[in-house]
């Protein structure tokens, strides 16, 4: 028999995962001591992770969760929603928080000065607050609202950066972000004018009830448009490189793994959940401008990449490719390619943060994440210099991977929709990861360290977390049938219950 407590905490789970972070993070202001405010926003964040694993296991076993706040029913009042694919997206963003939280520590304290470490902590829960928060709701205003909320947040972390330029990427994604939100919202505001109604289900059989006109169209392209620049989809993604390069090195890490993310996520709910795949491709035939796009972005950023110094930067441009990948999946439109789509999203979320988070741990004992300061790692830090190395074939896709399985579908959905020239590049873009990985390889192993370096390895504090990431980006290319299952039942509920 369950206590009432628990009983009570159960039934709110879908608020207490936005709001125990949201409240949160003005303590860490008020406690005002850095390592007070790290060890509440830890305990925060692997809560809400633990919150994310209880709601996922109901919805596997009863369904949809529909949490309304203030007693006010859908669809007047205000709707947490929890489905198979959000459940899938809320674990990912919980998850990467406390791991890489839990290593960031010693590496916040490197890079930003320590009075304003609690500011950095508080930023770092109202942004998981956001991207929870978008995960979860249930009508489209407040999709905004708490991207937002997000944004702003992610605009401080990176200003915090100990690069002078850290300060000019924030402002530069500032505008962008502005940009890109003001195209969201004015695409629900249309929304609105057609249908009287905000939250996300009404949406969807209110637009299939009329005749889509030009303003449901022009409503389309502006959530495509706002979405595409948050999820920084070639050529609406130039904020990024800056972005990643310049923030702090475990902030990067965390926004890698999930701001595009949950981007992503959203243009698919709002393409697939409010305006359905019949309109949205066989109407208004979106498929026919994201396609081109994705395989711009899986080919240009890893060409770009190819040319950098930074590794950094380099990972930045490869993140860059990669969101082509996820795209491309959605624009495939059948449960196959977005199954691809939506488990990359997972894969790339554990390969590229736990890269990153390589990247923090380099820089902690060398000062750098440059190529030329980076030369002979594998002898200087032969532990991290290895992960590297297994999170780069995970990038690449080499069998056995994490990467590999996102790519098969991938390859899968574009021979079921008879488009193999579109299977071929996939399988050519992999190419363009081997040379870039191995760019970095090289410098690691093939070319001897400075005279006056020694061997020292970074902390295991930050070592075993960027262990876990890419240990379990190996895994999951293995014993796939746990992220690859909930995938694919995500683009079926996506899909209509597609075949």
């Amino acid at each position: 028999m369950s206590s009432p407590l628990g009983e009570l905490i159960r039934e709110n789970l879908p608020a207490l995962q936005v709001i125990l972070p949201m409240i949160m993070a003005p303590v860490c202001v008020l406690v005002r001591h850095r390592t007070v405010a790290w060890f509440l926003a830890v305990a925060v964040t692997w809560t809400t992770f633990a919150i994310s694993l209880a709601l996922l296991q109901i919805v596997r076993a009863h369904g949809l969760i529909s949490y309304a706040m203030g007693g006010w029913e859908a669809p007047w009042g205000i709707e947490l929603r929890i489905e198979p694919v959000n459940a899938f997206v809320l674990l990912i963003v919980s998850g990467i928080s406390a791991v890489v939280l839990s290593a960031a520590r010693r590496s916040f304290e490197e890079e930003i000065p320590r009075d304003r470490l609690y500011l950095l902590y508080a930023a770092f829960l109202l942004c998981e607050t956001g991207l929870l928060g978008m995960a979860g709701a249930g009508d489209a205003f407040n999709v905004f609202v708490f991207l937002e909320i997000s944004s702003l947040a992610t605009y401080a972390m990176i200003a915090m950066g100990p690069h002078r330029r850290a300060l000019t990427s924030a402002f530069r994604y500032l505008v962008m972000g502005t940009v890109g939100g003001t195209f969201i919202l004015f695409g629900i505001g249309l929304l609105y004018m057609v249908t009287g109604t905000l939250n996300i289900e009404d949406l969807h059989h209110r637009l299939q009830a009329i005749d889509a006109d030009r303003t449901v169209l022009v409503a389309l392209v502006c959530v495509l448009i706002g979405t595409s620049i948050k999820l920084a989809l070639l050529p609406l993604g130039a904020w990024l490189p800056n972005a990643y390069t310049f923030a702090p090195s475990a902030v990067t890490a965390f926004l890698a793994a999930t701001a595009t993310k949950v981007a992503f996520y959203v243009m698919a709910r709002f393409v697939y959940r409010i305006f359905g795949a019949d309109l949205a491709f066989e109407r208004f035939h979106i498929d026919s401008v994201l396609m081109p796009l994705a395989l711009i972005a899986m080919f240009l950023g890893a060409a770009l990449a190819i040319f950098e110094r930074d590794v950094k930067r380099l990972l930045a441009y490869s993140s860059l490719s990669q969101i082509g990948y996820m795209v491309l999946g959605l624009s495939l439109a059948s449960v196959t390619g977005l199954t691809g789509g939506i488990v990359h999203l997972f894969n790339h979320a554990l390969m590229k943060s736990g890269l990153f988070l390589v990247m923090a741990c380099a820089a902690y004992r060398i000062g750098s994440t440059r190529l030329s300061a980076l030369r002979g790692l594998g002898k200087r830090m032969p532990i991290t210099a290895a992960t590297f190395v297994a999170g780069g074939l995970a990038m690449i896709g080499v069998p056995l991977t994490a990467g590999f399985v996102s790519k098969w579908y991938l390859v899968k959905g574009a021979l079921e929709n008879d488009l193999w020239p579109v299977a071929l590049l996939v399988l050519l873009s992999s190419l363009l990861a081997v040379i870039y990985v191995w760019k970095v390889v090289e410098v690691f192993y093939f070319q001897e360290p400075p005279e006056e370096a020694g061997r020292q390895e970074a902390p295991w504090s930050m070592l075993l977390p960027t262990m876990f990431l890419i240990g379990a980006s190996l895994y999951f290319g293995i014993f796939t049938d746990g992220t690859v299952g909930i995938a694919e039942w995500s683009a079926r509920e996506l899909l209509g219950g597609a075949p």
